[in-house]
């Protein structure tokens, strides 16, 4: 074993005496270990958080979407689009059509989206999910339903249990005249709610209902706004969205589930390396507690340094006996909260010990997902900042060495 360790190894663990030094050492060990700890537990409650926001999402946003590049709508009934339904691997193939319109219930109105969706929308099995009220309902015995946002339901204080009070969409004739009456201009149709849910600000004002419903408001028989489409487990998305472009020429955008969602991916990326950058100015601090201890420990040990150099120990064996000390005291720390998070994610995930102290539908407890990228994300954080910390300590108990020599 070198010698640096092994002595650095016995200042650690001698179980002789009970020094200030060994007390002070220990108190960074914790320190090291809450730091790793926290890291692993805030990171893995992160990734749980950015998982059910995504999957909340993922209802609304495909894995692939294709809309016009110019207008509103296009015809999906091309040699094309049908082939792309009857892929192998695609396992949803959705019609949309939406557009804005005024709602309104018990005379009260609301401007929001009504979004019409084929049948295939209901495959989404994620769909209760996000449910708050009432079911995810869209065709009952052959009559068309709605299932409204959350944002929909409070603005206009909406029952889905009064079945005497249906939602009225309105919506401009295409073919209003300039001297129709204002009430004449408008196509009004009425249906009633199943359901409310919620996902967020950028879907909650909206109204979902079976494509023929908003077709026939809108006066459009053929035409839709987009082509959704998900795919089987294990398709490789990146290559179809190529493959699609390549084909579909430069009249339509053709997006991945992060492209249409990009400012909620850059905020959940932002706020996931701001928590991170926050956590390690904590952990620094824990760590540089090693130099106070460390340096206590040269002093404490002047004689023992000046017995070695007089036996032949170089400086660069001194320093590495402190070197080694303060790393050992790191990794340990380390390597212990690494374990200590992890047992506490996998009692979260079975058990949900902490609670998210309101009532939800979502979600009751904090959600955990451990990535194993975490884990080495975090040991590399300690290992880099604790080399920097140990080897500043390394450097200082060379100093005044002669003078350590001529006291003995």
């Amino acid at each position: 074993m070198n010698t640096s360790i092994y002595i650095a190894k016995r200042y650690l663990f001698s179980r002789k005496k009970m020094h200030a030094i060994n007390i002070i050492s220990g108190i960074s060990m914790l320190g090291v270990l809450i730091g790793s700890a926290a890291l692993i537990i805030i990171l893995s409650v992160f990734n749980g958080f950015e998982e059910v926001i995504l999957s909340m999402y993922s209802n609304f946003t495909p894995e692939i979407k294709i809309e016009p590049r110019l207008g509103k709508t296009f015809n999906p009934n091309t040699v094309y689009f049908n082939a792309l339904r009857k892929d192998a691997n695609v396992f949803s193939g959705i019609e949309v059509l939406q557009e804005k319109a005024l709602i309104k219930y018990e005379g009260k109105p609301f401007i929001g989206t009504i979004r019409g969706v084929s049948a295939q929308f209901m495959k989404n099995r994620q769909l209760d999910s996000i449910i708050q009220n009432g079911s995810f309902t869209l065709k009952l015995n052959g009559n068309n339903f709605a299932v409204i946002g959350s944002t929909v339901q409070s603005s206009l204080s909406v029952s889905i249990r009064d079945q005497f009070a249906p939602l009225e969409i309105y919506s401009p004739k295409r073919d209003a005249s300039s001297s129709a009456s204002a009430l004449n201009q408008f196509v009004v149709r009425s249906i009633y709610p199943s359901g409310v849910f919620a996902v967020g600000q950028e879907f909650d004002d909206m109204v979902v209902t079976p494509i023929d419903f908003v077709r026939d408001l809108l006066d459009q028989p053929v035409n839709v706004s987009s082509l959704e489409f998900n795919y089987k487990p294990g398709t490789d998305i990146e290559a179809v969205q190529q493959a699609i472009k390549n084909k579909i020429g430069n009249d339509f955008t053709v997006k991945n589930r992060k492209e249409q969602n990009t400012e909620l991916y850059k905020t959940l990326n932002y706020e996931r390396w701001f928590i991170f950058m926050i956590l390690t100015f904590v952990l620094i601090i824990a760590i540089f507690n090693i130099i106070g201890s460390l340096t206590m420990l040269v002093i404490d040990k002047r004689k023992d340094i000046a017995i070695l150099t007089s036996l032949g120990a170089n400086k660069q064996m001194i320093q590495g006996i402190f070197f080694f000390e303060g790393m050992m005291i790191s990794v340990i720390g380390c390597i212990a909260g690494i374990i200590l998070g992890l047992g506490f994610c996998i009692l979260q995930q079975r058990y949900g010990l902490v609670k998210m102290g309101s009532k939800m539908s979502l979600i009751d407890a904090y959600p955990v997902a451990i990535r194993l990228t975490d884990f080495g994300l975090v040991f590399l954080t300690v290992g880099a900042i604790a080399v920097i910390a140990s080897g500043i300590s390394a450097r200082l108990s060379i100093k005044g060495l002669d003078d350590i020599k001529q006291d003995l």
